[in-house]
């Protein structure tokens, strides 16, 4: 059940930011093994001059910040990294200009399906793969 924002720095037409949002998507149905079902993505668009980023960082650079439950493994994380990389350079975003943070998030203090915590709820899923 990830929740994710990604923040690029131009605007982008339309079937652009949608093929973003699955590249990333199925990212993270690739790398953490999450269901192709489970979907909470966004995507906001900054202007250049709005999106301060170190040199050496195109217009394209892409920042994917990922609040997931606790307890993947660090190769689950690494297969998730190259995975994000991998489908947005298919976009033509070079591997340099993709940044992502994961942030894990104890299963308690997500509350989910009408209010539960989702540590009190099978969630059908695997997390610590």
């Amino acid at each position: 059940m990830p929740s994710v924002l990604i923040s690029v720095r131009k605007r982008w037409p339309l079937d652009k930011r949608r093929a973003i949002i699955e590249a990333v998507h199925q990212a993270l149905v690739d790398g953490i093994l999450i269901p192709q079902t489970d979907r909470t993505l966004r995507l906001q668009e900054f202007d250049p001059e709005d999106f301060a980023v170190s040199r050496g960082k195109s217009e394209n650079f892409t920042l994917i910040e990922i609040d997931v439950f606790a307890g993947r493994s660090l190769t689950a994380k690494r297969r998730l990294y190259k995975c994000v990389v991998e489908n947005l350079g298919a976009l033509g975003i070079r591997a340099k200009d993709v940044k992502v943070v994961l942030r894990e998030i104890p299963r308690e203090n997500w509350g989910i399906s009408g209010g539960v915590p989702a540590s009190d709820v099978d969630l059908g899923f695997k997390i610590n793969i």
